[in-house]
């Protein structure tokens, strides 16, 4: 039996979220905001439950409460809109302000389900008499079990699909694969026994794995001890709709997001299209500064690095991993000390320009720098844990939801749909913005 047979040949679910932040550069003479990608999140892309919930609150409120909040809200348009369209009082098109609501609690639920009953025509077994599951990994002891049982329930109630919740060490004992056909089985018996009902999983949507912490039991599949690392590569190797596909989930890491930013690259992916130079450029215009740590950085790159170094620009740019989740960014001097750690600087200096010579140590090329982007600052009241955190100056960034489908080997586009919105929200002198982590809070766009 060829090894990844079933896994080439199982459709692909991406729930996506790209994240932006409006941006001025201090270096452009267009003093007005752009829209700037931050980062594509390509796993365990949280919280359009509670974003869609806090935006019907949002929306109320600002409806609701139309007179006592009318300055606050002027104040926050002319942070972003200078004088032009400043003032609710003067809008040609009252009906199209305010908080909009997101479709996401029915895209994403209408995505899960577009890929389970094409699991269900293609691969399922006919003379099944159980209702195939929906497979959530989940963390042990997860923190965020609302956002995601608010999509457990919407399967439920819009499409009628059952969802089951297990970590990756349960999987491990609980979910087999059958060799021959791809197919993965849930036991719903006791976990040491082979008894009891079992059920087909359709559609795994990882909503864990994307950390080295979701395998505390390392990664020695040799004797049989990396067992949450055996899960996964058993439920990769099945014919279960992956949600993301181990594919997608590369596609989503800070190299490759950085990669495509290179002169050209997006271009490949318009081959055949006319205006193909045309709209790659366009969506250029959505790329921070993205630069190279490793064996492939180029003399832009190593620009930007002697910029951190040697020119105080260390409050310019940011330092990422290839992690997610919030919290690992190097920012300000602790970039610059990093970066000086890691790299070996000749003290003569190198050609015309009189610039120091740089080598990187390898040990950065897990990194990657990023322009630093600068929104605007709007005033607002942050609430956590049911209490106010505070009032003062934040800054906002944007996140929109997007799912997609492809077929089997074919790669063909299935299902490709826009699928609503979040916004997260911290204080203005906080440098991380992870919601679960900590540092920011979610909250909604008021469109002006």
């Amino acid at each position: 039996m060829e090894w990844g047979k079933h896994a080439r040949s199982a459709d692909r679910l991406g729930i996506q979220r790209s994240d932006y932040m409006l941006h001025q550069s201090s270096s452009s003479n267009n003093k007005e905001y752009e829209l700037k990608q931050v980062e594509l999140n390509t796993i365990a892309s949280s919280f359009a439950g509670l974003a869609s919930t806090v935006a019907r609150l949002h929306s109320f409120m600002t409806l609701r409460l139309d007179d006592e909040l009318s300055e606050f809200l002027e104040e926050n348009e002319r942070a972003v809109m200078g004088n032009v369209g400043a003032g609710i009082e003067t809008s040609s098109d009252a009906e199209s302000r305010g908080v909009p609501q997101s479709p996401a609690m029915t895209c994403l639920p209408s995505a899960i389900s577009v890929a389970y009953n094409r699991y269900r025509e293609r691969i399922m077994a006919q003379d099944s008499t159980t209702k195939p599951i929906v497979l959530f990994v989940v963390q042990p002891n997860e923190t965020n079990t609302v956002d995601q049982r608010l999509l457990e329930f919407a399967l439920w109630d819009n499409h009628k699909i059952p969802v089951v919740r297990m970590s990756l060490a349960e999987i491990h004992d609980r979910v087999s694969l059958d060799e021959q056909t791809g197919r993965l089985t849930f036991n719903k018996g006791n976990s040491s026994s082979n008894s009891g009902i079992k059920q087909e999983v359709a559609v795994v949507y990882f909503r864990a794995g994307y950390a080295p912490t979701d395998y505390p039991s390392g990664y020695n599949t040799n004797d049989g001890s990396g067992i949450e690392w055996l899960a996964r590569e058993r439920l990769e190797r099945g014919s279960a709709t992956k949600c993301p596909s181990l594919g997608y989930h590369l596609a989503g890491t800070k190299k490759v997001q950085q990669e495509l930013a290179r002169a050209g690259v997006v271009e490949r992916f318009f081959p055949e299209e006319s205006d193909g130079d045309e709209m790659a450029a366009q969506i250029r215009t959505a790329f921070a500064g993205l630069y190279s740590l490793g064996a492939d950085a180029n003399e832009q790159d190593m620009t930007a690095v002697k910029e951190v170094l040697f020119h105080g620009g260390e409050g310019r740019y940011v330092l990422k991993p290839q992690r997610e989740g919030g919290g690992y960014n190097y920012y300000g001097k602790d970039l610059s000390d990093k970066l000086k750690e890691n790299c070996t600087i000749s003290e003569e200096e190198n050609g015309e320009d009189g610039e120091k010579t740089v080598t990187l140590s390898p040990t950065l090329s897990e990194f990657i720098l990023m322009e630093r982007l600068f929104p605007p600052q709007q005033r607002a009241i942050l609430l956590r844990n049911g209490q106010v955190e505070g009032t003062g100056m934040t800054i906002s960034e944007l996140g929109c939801f997007g799912t997609i489908i492809a077929s089997g080997e074919e790669g063909n586009v299935v299902h490709n749909e826009y699928a609503g919105f979040l916004l997260r929200t911290k204080f203005s002198g906080v440098d991380e913005g992870g919601v679960a982590s900590g540092f920011a809070t979610l909250s909604s766009p008021y469109l002006c």
